[in-house]
């Protein structure tokens, strides 16, 4: 008996349970119609005291306590800058705030230069005629979280589809409801300075990169003219060269000129010498042969005349 009773006692509580989950869920708003619509802001000129943070949208949460902190009467206000389904996590750009005055009222300047003392900056957004906007129940302290995770992607999806020009994603609690809207003009004027700054010092690295760049191929470049140039003020210097000692060819004798021709000369020489040798052989030659003709007709001579002197003297005998 004792064994039922405490089961039961376990089942009850665990229905109980259940049916506070139940109630937490619908009282929160999480099941609530997101309705997405193109029209006026839910707020006009405001000014705000706000922290610029970089990194993940999860962590804002520490910046709104910051801010509620100070002044807990105040409306809350965010402003998101990029998609973190097409940006890292850890370079999302946002800002936290509380809104000091709206309209045309002027903001308490004791509740400014307390903001401002706790590092706090303070800029006015102008009124915008149209915007897309969207709300969702602030019932609980989850009732921000929930709504980031319903609205959020209604609002994206609906920009998307229509094409619209909406940013940056403002979210104001205001009350007992968060107001949800992207601006669709002016969307500059919603920028904060240390946005600007961080999006010039972008720029100018861009422009930084892109100028080495430039120079280094400036001077690859230059390199290569300079390397042209050379090559070919020493091609002409060989050219000049070549020209002056082709000139100096010319001018020296033939002989000179190669050794193939020096070789023929040579043996043209040799064959000279050896045919005015012969020549000269064959006149010595000659001459002999012409001595011994002489003589053999001087002896003839001489005895012819003995012949003729012996009849003579037998004719006078």
């Amino acid at each position: 008996m004792s064994d039922f009773i405490i089961l039961s006692l376990i089942g009850v509580l665990i229905l109980c349970l259940l049916l506070t989950l139940v109630g937490f869920v619908f009282y929160s708003g999480l099941l609530s119609e997101v309705v997405i619509r193109t029209g006026s802001p839910p707020v006009k000129k405001i000014t705000i005291a706000y922290k610029f943070k970089k990194g993940s949208y999860k962590e804002s949460g520490a910046a709104f306590t910051e801010s509620c902190s100070i002044a807990p009467k105040l409306c809350s206000i965010g402003v998101y800058y990029d998609d973190p389904n097409q940006t890292q996590a850890d370079c999302c750009r946002y800002a936290v705030g509380s809104i000091l005055s709206e309209d045309e009222e002027k903001p308490d300047e004791e509740l400014q230069r307390l903001y401002e003392k706790f590092g706090f900056s303070v800029i006015s957004f102008p009124e915008v005629s149209c915007a897309v906007t969207s709300s969702f129940p602030n019932r609980c302290p989850l009732s921000p979280i929930c709504g980031a995770y319903r609205v959020f992607p209604e609002l994206n999806t609906y920009v998307t589809e229509r094409r619209l020009s909406a940013y940056p994603f403002l979210e104001i609690c205001k009350g007992d409801v968060i107001h949800y809207m992207c601006p669709l003009e002016n969307q500059e004027s919603f920028f904060v300075p240390e946005l600007l700054e961080k999006q010039t010092e972008g720029k100018q690295k861009a422009k930084e990169g892109e100028k080495d760049e430039d120079d280094k191929a400036k001077e690859d470049t230059e390199t290569g003219e300079s390397c042209q140039m050379e090559s070919s003020a020493v091609i002409q210097e060989a050219g000049v060269s070549g020209a002056e000692s082709g000139e100096a060819v010319e001018d020296l004798p033939v002989e000179q000129q190669s050794p193939e021709q020096d070789e023929g000369d040579g043996q043209s020489e040799e064959a000279d010498q050896g045919a005015k040798s012969s020549g000269e052989s064959v006149g010595s030659g000659s001459s002999f042969e012409e001595l011994d003709m002489d003589m053999e007709e001087a002896e003839k001579e001489r005895k012819d005349g003995e012949e003729d002197h012996m009849k003579d003297n037998d004719e006078k005998a």
